[in-house]
């Protein structure tokens, strides 16, 4: 469901709740579907804990009435505001969902749809672990209730995006940076990533992250100190490649930048053990499986001497 209700497990109900004799009952839950102009769905991963509703699963945000709020559309807001400090001047309503909880009470939660295209980075969150924006096509393979992703899918399949065109308005673009980095023997480390990653998880990738208000080789440093212990000077890393990447159709645009470091400081150590199981070194030609599909194809061009690649584009 959508709700961010607190409580025991929730099940999807389409019988009508009971209430008025028409069957139905104002909503008490409100929550926020938003969307961004590339389709994208900002999803909310919750935290893992017992005493909540679906802990560990991504949802949105929302939550309960409160005798303060004058009406859904106060909850929903005063949820944003709460929850992730998000004030977005239009809320629509989309659709009332009904749920039952694993103790059989009805919950019934009005869903307002609104448009954003802000960074969640960005966002002081206050409950649960993070937010992330993600495409329908991906939500399969993420930790989440089977409404809620009916919910997704049924908006996007009735939004109307009209098809990118020449001189339309520019898509910003994800940037991350990776760290090519080599031994003495040519063995290149990577990293078996979390399986409860939200992207690419149980598989391996380069240690990599994603710029925030700073250069793409600050951004590196930090991401190697923070990641696995290794401290590199800025002087001593230089470009060897990037990777012009679309996921999906009509998905975010992401450059994807691959930096050598000709030196550094420090073993390789588990920093960060909620994203990394472990860093290894490997050999180019025997590179394990799976691997990120753009983290092998940088490591293929880099070997072939290319400084660039373009993947998903065709499909777009």
């Amino acid at each position: 469901m959508a709700s961010a209700q607190e409580g025991g497990p929730v099940r999807a109900d389409t019988s009508p709740p009971p209430g008025s004799a028409s069957g139905l009952r104002e909503p008490d839950n409100a929550s926020v579907l938003i969307v961004n102009d590339a389709g994208e769905y900002l999803l909310h991963l919750r935290d893992h804990r017992p005493d909540i509703w679906e802990p560990g699963s991504w949802s949105l945000l929302g939550g309960g009435r409160e005798p303060g709020d004058r009406s859904l559309q106060e909850t929903a807001r005063r949820e944003l505001r709460e929850e992730a400090g998000l004030d977005l001047p239009v809320l629509e309503p989309l659709q009332v969902e009904h749920a039952t909880r694993g103790d059989g009470s009805t919950v019934t939660v009005q869903v307002y749809v609104a448009r954003w295209n802000g960074d969640p980075e960005s966002l002081h969150l206050t409950e649960g672990v993070m937010l992330r924006w993600f495409s329908p096509e991906v939500m399969p393979r993420l930790r989440m209730s089977p409404s809620t992703l009916h919910l997704v899918r049924g908006h996007a399949a009735r939004r109307q995006a009209p098809a990118p065109r020449a001189g339309q308005q520019a898509v910003p673009n994800v940037i991350g940076v990776h760290l090519h980095l080599e031994n003495g023997q040519g063995e290149i480390l990577l990293g078996l990533r979390h399986p409860d990653s939200a992207y690419a998880g149980n598989t391996w990738h380069f240690l990599a992250g994603h710029c925030e208000q700073e250069s793409a080789v600050s951004c590196l440093v930090r991401e190697a100190l923070e990641e696995a212990g290794l401290v590199i000077a800025p002087a001593d890393v230089e470009f060897v490649h990037a990777v012009h990447l679309v996921h999906t159709p009509g998905g975010r645009p992401r450059m994807q930048l691959v930096f050598r470091a000709r030196r550094w400081e420090g073993t390789p150590e588990l920093r960060e053990p909620d994203k990394c199981l472990s860093w290894q070194w490997w050999r180019p030609d025997a590179l394990p499986e799976p691997i990120v599909p753009y983290a092998r194809a940088a490591i293929d061009g880099i070997r072939a001497g290319r400084l660039y690649t373009e993947m998903g584009w065709e499909t777009r």
